[in-house]
C-alpha cells in the first residue's frame, strides 16, 4: 500500500463550499471551525482562536506563506472570518479569528440543490453547469500585471500614494504603471491598507528629517521587495545600512 494515501490524519473540502468560495478558502474555512470546537477562548459571547501566518503553515505545508496571507485576506473580504487582536499586549500583532456561521448559513440558503428540481430541469441545470465549465476553460489566462475591473474597484492605489504623499509632502501619481504594479503585488501578497500606511509611517518617521535618506521615501523602496521587513520593523530608530536598499534612481 502506497505511504501518500491517508496514512495520516486528512484536511476536508466539501466541493459545494470550495465551489462557491474557492478551494484553499474552503479548506482553511474547515481547519478554523475544527478548531474552533476545541477552543475554551470566548470573547464577546464568540469562540476565537489565534495564530500567526508561520503556525498556520506547520498545518498546510503544502502552501507558502503569500498563499496564506492570500487565502486569509479572501475569507475576510467575502466577511466568513472576522479577525480581531485579543492579546492583552496591543504590541502582539498575532491575529485571532472566528468564523461569522450567520453569513455561512445565507450561503447554505441561497444554494438550489439539484435535488430540489425537476427531472426536466435537471438535466438542463447539468448541462448549463457543463457550458460555463467550457466557456471559462476557453478563455484566456490574464497576465498578473493585468488590471481586472475587481482588482480597480478594490485595491485602493489612490488611497495608498495619497497617504504617503500627505505625510511625506510628495506629489508622487497613483497610475503610474510602475507604482500600481508595487502595489498590486503586495496587495497580492495579502497586505491591506493600514499595512501601508504602517509602513509609510515608519519610514518617514525615520527617514523624513535626515537629508540623504528622505529621498527614499518613494514608492520603489517602500512598496518593493523589503515591504515585509518594513512593516514588523520596531519604531525604534536604527544606524542606516547603506546595503540594505536599492539606491539605483
Amino acid at each position: 500500500m502506497s505511504r501518500l494515501l491517508i496514512d495520516e490524519y486528512p484536511l476536508m473540502v466539501i466541493p459545494s463550499l470550495a465551489v462557491k468560495i474557492g478551494v484553499n478558502e474552503s479548506i482553511f474555512l474547515q481547519q478554523i471551525h475544527y478548531w474552533l470546537m476545541r477552543s475554551p477562548h470566548v470573547f464577546e459571547e464568540k469562540k476565537w482562536i489565534y495564530n500567526s501566518y508561520i503556525d498556520w503553515q506547520k498545518q498546510f505545508p503544502f502552501w507558502s506563506l503569500s498563499t496564506i496571507r492570500r487565502t486569509i485576506h479572501s475569507l475576510e473580504k467575502q466577511g466568513y472570518i472576522v479577525s480581531a487582536n485579543w492579546n492583552r499586549s496591543k504590541m502582539d500583532k498575532t491575529k485571532w479569528y472566528r468564523i461569522d456561521y450567520e453569513k455561512l448559513e445565507e450561503l447554505h440558503d441561497n444554494r438550489l440543490s439539484l435535488f430540489d428540481l425537476p427531472p426536466a430541469q435537471i438535466e438542463q441545470s447539468k448541462e448549463s453547469e457543463w457550458t460555463k465549465e467550457v466557456t471559462c476553460l476557453n478563455k484566456p489566462i490574464p497576465e498578473i500585471t493585468t488590471e481586472t475591473t475587481t482588482e480597480k474597484n478594490t485595491i485602493p492605489f489612490a488611497d495608498v500614494i495619497d497617504y504617503l504623499n500627505s505625510q511625506t509632502h510628495s506629489t508622487y501619481k497613483s497610475n503610474s504603471k510602475k507604482t500600481k504594479q508595487l502595489i498590486q503585488a503586495r496587495w497580492k501578497e495579502g497586505y491591506s491598507l493600514d499595512d501601508f500606511k504602517k509602513v509609510v509611517d515608519l519610514k518617514a518617521s525615520e527617514w523624513l528629517k535626515d537629508p540623504y535618506w528622505s529621498k527614499y521615501l518613494r514608492p520603489e523602496t517602500l512598496f518593493g521587495p523589503k515591504f515585509e521587513s518594513y512593516l514588523n520593523q520596531k519604531p525604534n530608530k536604527k544606524a542606516f545600512q547603506e546595503e540594505e536598499f536599492n539606491l539605483d534612481d
